[in-house]
């Protein structure tokens, strides 16, 4: 069983920067993992992922946000920068993707981007 938990969201104002962290507890190693992000109103979609064979973002993010991981820490971070108001959701951290769905899901965090 994996856990999930993630940490830094926040508010800050639209051009600032901020980085969510997540924790896993179990083996992830030979897992995927990654960021999926749910705006009020809206569906929730994949901001990126990374695995040791690959690393995608969204449209949207591209340029703007990086995600990295610590294999030995058993995390994954998404730094964002250049964040814009539509940025603004409740981001999940989620490992192990099995097809278009993913097994593991973190609790989310808020993250506030303001005009």
């Amino acid at each position: 069983q994996v856990q999930l938990v993630e940490s830094g969201g926040g508010s800050v104002q639209a051009g600032g920067s901020l980085k969510l962290s997540c924790a896993a507890s179990g083996y992830t190693n030979n897992c995927g993992m990654g960021w999926y992000r749910q705006a009020p109103g809206k569906e929730r979609g994949l901001v990126s992922s990374t695995s040791r064979v690959a690393t995608t973002y969204s449209d949207s993010v591209k340029g703007r946000f990086t995600i990295s991981r610590d294999y030995d820490a058993n995390k994954v971070y998404l730094q964002m920068n250049s964040l814009e108001t539509d940025d603004t959701a409740v981001y999940y951290c989620v490992a192990c993707q099995r097809g278009d769905s993913w097994t593991y899901w973190g609790q989310g965090t808020q993250v506030t981007v303001s005009s």
